[in-house]
Parts: structure tokens; C-alpha cells; sequence
């Protein structure tokens, strides 16, 4: 069973955290809010979407490369892991 489909409810209950905080965010600028409170709000949100990636992350870096026995799928599911960490962190 993938990490993904094991951890689905906690994934999922971020992801519906994220779009409130999102939704929030909107409101504040549709209402011409304070600049300091949307600035924290973009700052929420991006501690969140960084949560998020860590916990999906460590999922995919235990089942598919810690725990993987093959040597070849364990390179490549390393690889992949490396790409979306450069993407990310640009």
C-alpha cells in the first residue's frame, strides 16, 4: 500500500487546512484587509504547503527508497525525489 493511500486522511485533512487558509486569504484582499495580517497569511499558507511537502516527502523517502529491495527502483525512486527537491527549493 502506498504512503500516499495509507496517510490519505491526514494528507487530506492539509490539503482542506491549506484551502481555507487559501479562502481566507481571498477574503482579506477582496475586503481590502490590513497588509500586515495578509502578509502572516501568506506566511501560514507557505508553512503549510512546506508541511505538507515534508510529510509526503518522508513518506516516499521510507516506502519507496529506505524500504525498497531493489537496488535499481530504489536509484530511481531516489532520483525522482531529488528532481522535485530542486524544483522546489529554486
Amino acid at each position: 500500500m502506498s504512503h500516499t493511500v495509507r496517510d490519505k486522511a491526514k494528507l487530506l485533512a492539509r490539503v482542506r487546512r491549506l484551502k481555507g487558509q487559501a479562502a481566507a486569504l481571498e477574503k482579506q484582499l477582496e475586503n481590502d484587509g490590513d497588509c500586515s495580517a495578509i502578509l502572516q497569511q501568506i506566511a501560514a499558507i507557505r508553512g503549510a504547503v512546506n508541511g505538507l511537502m515534508l510529510a509526503v516527502m518522508e513518506g516516499h523517502l521510507t516506502d519507496h527508497v529506505v524500504k525498497e529491495p531493489e537496488l535499481e527502483q530504489r536509484q530511481h525512486d531516489l532520483d525522482t525525489v531529488l528532481q522535485v527537491l530542486r524544483s522546489y527549493l529554486k
